[in-house]
């Protein structure tokens, strides 16, 4: 019998948001196997595509280098996955989630909901990097999800208004990840530097929103730079 080449992408289904994008973290150990050719082929056939592809050195045992992709079709993102393992790199974790405006910001200006659905990613300047997952808190006594939708929006306000004190400090994106991950949100950070990712996560854990209601997954934290300057920091050749 004969193998059957795969159909094109194009003609690949249920690959597409019906408004924003898909998102997916991956998050690798390099290997002795791991080849810089191939990985710099694997990232320029995703930004050839269209997709975004932000390279992060990564710190601590958890990882050595994560990759944070963004694109209108998950079927593209899916082959960025599989040429990275190709090229060589252990894939140790993965969050996959997509953009969205929150219930709660349904009357913010188009262009900030746009900014949230379509971000370009990663900010200028900004190459301290942060992910982690989280949901909110279904106990017996705290449940955010029996409480009614005019307390959890006030809650999200207050929790918000702590979040601009750090404008110009950091760039936040939370993605959604109901159904798609073990979690409900990922929130990804870029900041200045990394005390701005400890100084914004230790102030909004005081918010009722977080104190009360959130339940946090494992923190990955890095280094953006560019893809050749994020292999080399690996020892990658």
């Amino acid at each position: 019998m004969t193998d059957t080449a795969p159909a094109p992408t194009e003609e690949l289904t249920g690959s597409t948001p019906s408004e924003g994008l898909g998102v997916v973290h991956l998050f690798y150990k390099t290997t002795i196997l791991s080849d810089r050719q191939s990985a710099m082929a694997a990232f320029q056939t995703a930004l050839d595509a269209g997709d975004q592809v932000v390279a992060v050195a990564m710190l601590g045992h958890k990882a050595d280098l994560a990759v944070m992709a963004l694109g209108n079709d998950l079927w593209r993102l899916r082959r960025l996955q599989t040429d990275l393992t190709k090229a060589g790199f252990e894939l140790v974790d993965s969050y996959v989630s997509i953009t969205e405006v929150s219930e709660y910001a349904k009357g913010v200006p188009e262009e900030m909901k746009q900014a949230r659905l379509y971000p370009v990613l990663p900010p200028e300047g900004k190459n301290a990097w942060c992910f982690y997952p989280m949901s909110k808190r279904r106990g017996e006594e705290d449940n955010w999800f029996t409480l009614d939708f005019d307390a959890r929006r006030d809650l999200m306000m207050d929790h918000g208004k702590s979040g601009r004190k750090f404008a110009g400090r950091l760039v936040q994106l939370i993605t959604a990840s109901t159904g798609l991950d073990d979690y409900e949100w990922g929130v990804t950070l870029f900041a200045n530097r990394p005390d701005d990712l400890k100084d914004v996560v230790y102030t909004m854990r005081f918010d009722e929103a977080s104190a009360v209601y959130a339940d946090f997954g494992v923190f990955y934290t890095g280094m953006i730079a560019s893809h050749d300057e994020v292999l080399t920091a690996l020892g990658v050749d």
